[in-house]
């Protein structure tokens, strides 16, 4: 009687409760503290534009967008080779296929560094890197170094991850090249890392060997790795591409790199990690902290893994040239079109997909700032150009120079009568 009584008070608790409404579930500090400037602002800004132009949205970072850019045909095949193969299908080692990795380290030898397949970790795209390697140098207390201006991602993950993040400043009359006083004292104890990005998100800027050294040489005096994101690595047309590990040879680097960019192929997922290490500083923790990281997701797309070395050994050079030369002449149809525009001052890239272009707010009667002048295009001329702000560049905007060139000079158009009606007289 006692276990019936207790069991029947036990159903009515539980019926009880059932008919309470269901409070709000918290989530993750992580998930709270992850914001995206770019996704932000987008949400936020007002992308009606003028009712009898067709919108030009020269803000997207994905060179397939637009149709005018077609990956090799060689990818293609490697793809479905691949997938015909019927080899591809299951789970790899997370680190990624052996031949993969093998690959990827013949690729991305160069300049007298040697990497083996022991050193690659392929990742979920070259974000997915991104990501891994912040988390394995993230420990209580610790900073890490970004450029600023820089890509929105490496706040957005080290907020998430609640790593402080400290902006060495870049130098638009230099060539976007790094303030290097400045950046040493930003430095201190509890620094982990110093990112450095080259070629350019969003500023389009090819570092030399000279300057490369001189980044190197402030990470060996602090004793500070070095993150180096080369997912723009041959995109250049103006010099030629270094990669900073092969200049480092007291420094331990972590090179990111992938397919998304030079290929073509953002939405295939594929990027990696590469480990040089000349002072076995990565021997005893960072190297199996890579591992077991990957181990998060079990590894990028096994298709295009599977793909990977033919990807790799078989597109033509003729293929990356065309890529090339295409955002070449846009770069310079923006840098041309618009040098001589009242209040705007571009500066000439040298490789990546981007064009940089300061407003001077002050030769303006009605722009704020940067966000203003973009919310304005949008709404007078069917122009979308992001806001400097969201990669820590006020009063700059970024433009994409992979769209079409046709529109490419439309776009332009719009600019240069855009300035003409809010110019101050």
């Amino acid at each position: 009687t006692t276990t019936t009584t207790t069991t029947t008070m036990s159903y009515e608790n539980i019926e009880k409760k059932a008919k309470k409404e269901w409070g709000s579930i918290k989530a993750s500090p992580r998930a709270l503290n992850t914001t995206n400037k770019i996704r932000d602002l987008v949400d936020q800004i007002e992308l009606n534009g003028h009712p009898d132009k067709a919108l030009i949205a020269l803000s997207i970072g994905d060179p397939t967008v637009f149709g005018n850019l077609e990956r090799s045909e060689k990818v293609t095949k490697a793809v479905e080779d691949a997938l015909n193969s019927r080899k591809c299908d299951g789970y790899p080692h997370s680190a990624g296929y052996e031949k993969s990795r093998k690959a990827v380290a013949k690729y991305m030898s160069l300049d007298g560094v040697d990497y083996t397949s022991d050193d690659i970790l392929l990742t979920s795209g070259c974000s997915g890197a991104i990501d891994i390697a912040f988390e394995v140098f993230n420990t209580p207390g610790c900073n890490i170094l970004v450029p600023a201006p820089g890509f929105s991602l490496y706040h957005t993950l080290a907020d998430a991850k609640g790593m402080e993040m400290r902006d060495y400043n870049l130098l638009p009359h230099q060539h976007w090249q790094a303030d290097i006083e400045q950046m040493r004292s930003v430095i201190d104890n509890n620094t982990v890392a110093i990112v450095v990005n080259n070629p350019s998100n969003p500023c389009g800027s090819v570092y030399n060997k000279e300057h490369l050294q001189e980044l190197v040489k402030v990470a060996e005096e602090f004793q500070v790795p070095i993150i180096s994101d080369e997912i723009y690595a041959h995109m250049i047309f103006d010099g030629e591409f270094v990669a900073i590990a092969s200049v480092a040879d007291k420094v331990p680097v972590l090179t990111l790199g992938g397919l998304a960019k030079r290929y073509l192929v953002p939405g295939w997922r594929v990027g990696w990690i590469c480990v040089h290490d000349p002072v076995d500083a990565f021997k005893g923790e960072i190297r199996g902290g890579l591992i077991k990281l990957s181990q998060h997701i079990l590894g990028p797309n096994s298709l295009i893994q599977g793909a990977l070395p033919a990807i790799l050994s078989e597109t033509p050079q003729s293929f990356y040239d065309g890529v090339v030369e295409y955002i070449k002449e846009n770069a310079h149809t923006v840098f041309n079109m618009l040098s001589g525009a009242h209040g705007l001052k571009p500066v000439m890239p040298h490789g990546a997909m981007y064009i940089m272009v300061h407003i001077d707010v002050e030769k303006f009667k009605d722009v704020k700032d940067d966000r203003d002048f973009s919310q304005k295009l949008i709404t007078e001329e069917s122009v979308f150009c992001l806001p400097g702000l969201v990669f820590n560049a006020p009063n700059f905007v970024r433009i994409v120079t992979t769209v079409p060139k046709e529109k490419m000079v439309v776009a332009m158009e719009r600019i240069l009568d855009f300035v003409d009606k809010h110019k101050k007289e």
